[in-house]
C-alpha cells in the first residue's frame, strides 16, 4: 500500500481520489489551502495541512516530517473564464508554484508522481476523439499552464530520473454519496441545471447555439468523478518505473449541451428553463477524447460514467445536500 501526499484533496475531484486511496487501504496526506476547496470535503482517515504548495518552508517541513511513496497533484486554479480575464494569476498558481513545489519534492528524493492535467491543452482539436499525440493548441491560459507543467514535468521525469503520470480529462462529473461539485462560482453544466431544477436558478445559459455540431450547442465528453479516481489509482501501477506518460481520460464518447439539459429534465423530473446567450471566448465546438491507451497500458475501464448514473448521482447528491441544509435551519429556529 502507498503513502500518497494529495495536492487540492479538498477540491472536488481531489476528495473524491483521496476517499478512493483511503477505501482501498493506501494512506492519504492532504494539503490543500482552502481557496477553493472545502475543509469538509477531506475525508475522514486523510491527514489534513493547509498549506499553499508554493510556500516551500511549510512544504519542506511537511516532506521531512513524512515519508510518501507518490504525490497525486489536483491544486489548481481552474475557471476558464477568468483563466482568460486573469491570466497572470493562472501562471503564478498552476506553474511558478507547482516549480517551488516540485523542487521541494525533488530535494526529498520524491520521484514518483501524478499529475491531473486537462484535456483543455489541446484547444480546438483537429479530429475527434482526441488522442494522446495530437497536436496541443490551448485556446485559454488554464490549458496553457497544464500544458506547460506537463512540459515541466517531462524534463524532470528526464533528467532525474522521475514516473511521472498526466491524466488529461474533461468535465469531470457527478458524486458520491458523499462528495459532489461545490464551486463558488459554479460553472459547471451539471451544478448549474441542477440548480434551475432545484429552483436555485431562474434559468439555465446555453452559450452559444450556432456551433458546427448536430444542434448547434458544444459538445463534450463527461466522465463520472469515480472513474477519474480509479485512473488516478490506475497510475500507481506505473511506481518507480522512471519516464512520463500521458493519457486521455474520457469515454470517445459525447453529449451535446442541449442533450444534458433535456436528460436532466427527465431525471429530475423538473422543468428546466433555457436561454441561448453568446459564446463564451475560449470555448472549442467539440471536446471527445479516446480512452484507448490508458484502457489498454493501464487497464482502466469506466464504470459508472453513462450520462444517466452521472446526472442520477449528481442529484441525489444535491437533495441530500438541500435536506440537510433544511435540517439546520429548522434546528435554529
Amino acid at each position: 500500500m502507498a503513502n500518497v501526499l494529495v495536492t487540492g484533496g479538498a477540491g472536488y475531484v481531489g476528495s473524491v481520489c483521496c476517499a478512493e486511496l483511503l477505501r482501498r487501504g493506501h494512506s492519504v496526506t492532504v494539503v490543500d489551502d482552502l481557496s477553493t476547496g472545502c475543509r469538509n470535503a477531506v475525508p475522514a482517515g486523510a491527514a489534513f495541512f493547509q498549506v499553499d504548495i508554493g510556500n516551500q518552508s511549510a512544504m519542506q517541513s511537511l516532506v521531512s516530517h513524512i515519508r510518501f511513496d507518490a504525490v497525486f497533484h489536483f491544486a489548481a486554479k481552474a475557471l476558464i473564464p477568468e483563466s482568460v480575464s486573469n491570466p497572470g494569476m493562472f501562471f503564478q498558481h498552476n506553474v511558478a508554484s507547482g516549480i517551488a513545489m516540485l523542487e521541494v519534492l525533488r530535494a526529498a528524493g520524491i520521484r514518483n508522481f501524478v499529475f491531473s492535467s486537462s484535456a483543455a491543452v489541446y484547444g480546438t482539436p483537429e479530429r475527434v476523439p482526441i488522442e494522446e499525440d495530437d497536436p496541443k493548441n490551448p485556446v485559454n491560459s488554464y490549458g496553457e499552464t497544464k500544458l506547460m507543467f506537463e512540459r515541466i514535468l517531462e524534463w524532470y521525469a528526464r533528467a532525474y530520473g522521475w514516473s511521472v503520470t498526466a491524466l488529461r480529462y474533461f468535465n469531470a462529473s457527478g458524486a458520491t454519496a458523499e462528495l459532489g461539485e461545490r464551486h463558488d462560482p459554479e460553472t459547471h453544466i451539471i451544478p448549474l441545471l441542477l440548480q434551475a431544477a432545484a429552483g436555485e436558478r431562474k434559468v439555465f445559459n446555453i452559450y452559444g447555439d450556432e456551433y458546427d455540431t448536430p444542434d448547434g450547442t458544444c459538445v463534450r465528453d463527461y466522465v463520472h468523478v469515480l472513474d477519474i479516481a480509479s485512473a488516478h489509482i490506475c497510475a500507481l501501477q506505473k511506481l518507480n518505473n522512471p519516464g512520463m506518460s500521458a493519457y486521455n481520460i474520457g469515454l470517445g464518447a459525447s453529449y451535446s449541451v442541449r442533450e444534458v439539459c433535456k436528460a436532466a429534465a427527465e431525471l429530475t423530473g423538473r422543468a428546466i428553463p433555457l436561454r441561448i446567450s453568446a459564446r463564451r471566448e475560449g470555448d472549442p465546438a467539440v471536446l471527445c477524447a479516446s480512452p484507448k491507451r490508458i484502457m489498454r497500458e493501464l487497464g482502466w475501464t469506466p464504470e459508472h460514467s453513462s450520462l444517466r448514473e452521472i446526472i442520477e448521482s449528481a442529484w441525489q447528491w444535491k437533495q441530500r445536500q438541500l435536506s440537510s441544509a433544511l435540517a439546520i435551519s429548522s434546528s435554529l429556529h
